[in-house]
C-alpha cells in the first residue's frame, strides 16, 4: 500500500444524532482527497432506540453493549458494500477502511483511579467484523491513543480539516454542526502547531431533542429550520442557557450526549412549559442558542476573527440557523464544505478515512493543542484485512 501514489479509503461515521452510518470514499494521492462517493445509511428505527438506550447508565446493560458491538460491526461492513454497489466502485477497490464507530459514552474529565485522574472513552462497531466481511484492513477506535497521552480524544477532524481547508492567503474555521457543533481554526499558512479545535457547544442534538418533545415523536428534527423560522426567540431564557459551564470553560474542550442531550432537552422542555411558550417559539430559542454558541466561542477563544467561516455537518441545511450565524457574524463569509468537493453531510467520514491514511503511515494525527494531548501520537487500532 505505501508504495502506490493513490490510496483508496472507505471513511466510516456514526454521530452523536445516531441517525445512521455515513459512508465516504476518497481516492488521497500525495495528501489531496477526492470525493468518490458517498452515502447515508440510516438506522432502522428499532436499532436506533437500542443504541441510544446505551448512551444512558441508567439503561445501558454489558450483554446489550456486547451484542450491539457486533451488530453495528454487520451493520458498517453492510452499508461499504452497498455504497460500493450503488456507486459502481469495486469493492475490491478499496485499500482501506477508517471507522469511527459509535461513541456510547465519552468522558473527557475523567474519573479517578490509584490517585490518579483516567479519562476513557467508549466507541463499538466491531472493527474485527469490518475487516472479516469486507476483506479489507479496517483502522478503527482512533479516540484512545489520544486519552492515552493525557487527551480528551476530541476532536479528532482538525488534522483532516488541515489537510482539506488549510490556505496559504485565507484564515479559516472549518465549522462543523452534527450532534455537537465543533471548530476547527486555521490561520493563514498554518503549521500543523497553529492549530485550534474545540467543541463549541450543542450543535443539532438540543435542536432535535427538542423537535421530538414538541411534536411527540412525531418530527426528529427540523427540516430546513421551518419551525425555527416560524417561531420567536425567548431572549430571558437564552441568556440564562447561555451561562452553560461548558460555554464559559476555555478549550481545549469537548462534550456531549452526557450535557446536552435529553436530560438537557427535558429540562429546556419544564423551562419553556413555566414560561408558557409554544413550539415554535421553542424550536426558535434553541436554535438561537446553538447560533449563539457558536458565534460567542469565537469571540472568547479564537485569537483573531477568521476571514471565512467553512459550514458542513447536518446542521449547514438549517436555512435559519445559517440565518442566525450570519447575523452573530456579520464580517466572516459563510461558505460550504461542498464548494471544496466535500459533500457537507461527508465531512466527517472523509474525515476519518484520512486519520486512516495517516494511521496506516505511521503518520501521527491527533492535534495536541486541540485535545490536550502531551505530545502527537499515531491514532487508531488495526485489523489487517484478508488479502
Amino acid at each position: 500500500m505505501h508504495g502506490r501514489k493513490t490510496i483508496r479509503v472507505a471513511g466510516l461515521m456514526s454521530g452523536t444524532s445516531v441517525d445512521g452510518v455515513d459512508v465516504a470514499i476518497v481516492d488521497i494521492r500525495d495528501a489531496k482527497v477526492r470525493l468518490v462517493a458517498f452515502d447515508v445509511f440510516p438506522y432502522k428505527p428499532a436499532l436506533r432506540a437500542e443504541i441510544l438506550s446505551l448512551c444512558h447508565p441508567d439503561s445501558a446493560k454489558v450483554d446489550r453493549i456486547c451484542h450491539l458491538n457486533h451488530v453495528l460491526g454487520e451493520v458498517f461492513a453492510e452499508a461499504v458494500a452497498t455504497l460500493c454497489r450503488k456507486s459502481g466502485v469495486a469493492l475490491g477497490s478499496i485499500d482501506l477502511i477508517g471507522s469511527h464507530g459509535q461513541t456510547i459514552w465519552h468522558q473527557p474529565e475523567g474519573g479517578r483511579y490509584g490517585g490518579r485522574t483516567i479519562r476513557s472513552t467508549l466507541q463499538i462497531g466491531e472493527p474485527s467484523v469490518i475487516a472479516q466481511r469486507t476483506g479489507i484492513t479496517t483502522v478503527a477506535d482512533f479516540r484512545p491513543r489520544d486519552m492515552a497521552a493525557g487527551g480528551q480524544g476530541a476532536p479528532l477532524v482538525p488534522y483532516a480539516d488541515y489537510v482539506l481547508f488549510r490556505d496559504v492567503k485565507v484564515s479559516r474555521a472549518v465549522q462543523n454542526i452534527g450532534g455537537i457543533a465543533n471548530v476547527t481554526f486555521l490561520p493563514r499558512a498554518c503549521r500543523r502547531d497553529d492549530i485550534l479545535a474545540f467543541d463549541t457547544g450543542p450543535g443539532n442534538m438540543v435542536i432535535d431533542g427538542v423537535c421530538r418533545l414538541v411534536t411527540g415523536g412525531k418530527r426528529r428534527y427540523d427540516r430546513g429550520g421551518a419551525m425555527a423560522a416560524r417561531g420567536r426567540i425567548d431572549e430571558t431564557l437564552l441568556r440564562e442557557m447561555l451561562k452553560h459551564p461548558f460555554l464559559r470553560r476555555k478549550p481545549p474542550k469537548s462534550t456531549g450526549r452526557e450535557e446536552f442531550g435529553q436530560a438537557y432537552s427535558e429540562w429546556f422542555g419544564r423551562e419553556s412549559q413555566r414560561r408558557t411558550l409554544g413550539p415554535e417559539d421553542m424550536v426558535a430559542t434553541v436554535t438561537a442558542f446553538t447560533a449563539c454558541t457558536i458565534a460567542e466561542a469565537y469571540r472568547k477563544f479564537l485569537p483573531a476573527m477568521p476571514d471565512e467561516m467553512i459550514l458542513g455537518g447536518g446542521g449547514a441545511h438549517n436555512r435559519t440557523l445559517v440565518r442566525m450565524l450570519r447575523r452573530e457574524l456579520e464580517a466572516v463569509k459563510i461558505r460550504t464544505t461542498d464548494e471544496f468537493g466535500i459533500d457537507v453531510d461527508a465531512r466527517e467520514a472523509v474525515a476519518f478515512a484520512i486519520l486512516a491514511w495517516a494511521t496506516i503511515q505511521g503518520t501521527a494525527s491527533n492535534v495536541p493543542s486541540a485535545t490536550g494531548a502531551a505530545e502527537p501520537v499515531v491514532l487508531g487500532k488495526i485489523v489487517p484485512g484478508r488479502r
